[in-house]
């Protein structure tokens, strides 16, 4: 699974969650800045945040990783 697709996927996931980037910002411990950068740059979330943003949000991290079949 590329970068571009796990970004991808990261980003359409956020953008559906319903919730505004200062409340995701809120819920995983970073700025809203470091939200936005992963919707809309090459950046991706430290391992420990991920985990969180998949918690936060529901979000199955085998379908954003590309893991699942």
């Amino acid at each position: 699974m590329s970068n571009t697709t796990i970004k991808e996927r990261l980003s359409k996931e956020i953008e559906q969650s319903g919730l505004t980037t200062v409340e995701i910002a809120k819920r995983i411990g970073v700025s809203p800045e470091m939200v936005t950068q992963y919707k809309t740059t090459k950046k991706l979330p430290k391992l420990d945040t991920f985990a969180k943003l998949c918690q936060e949000l529901d979000l199955d991290a085998n379908y954003i990783l590309g893991l699942d079949k």
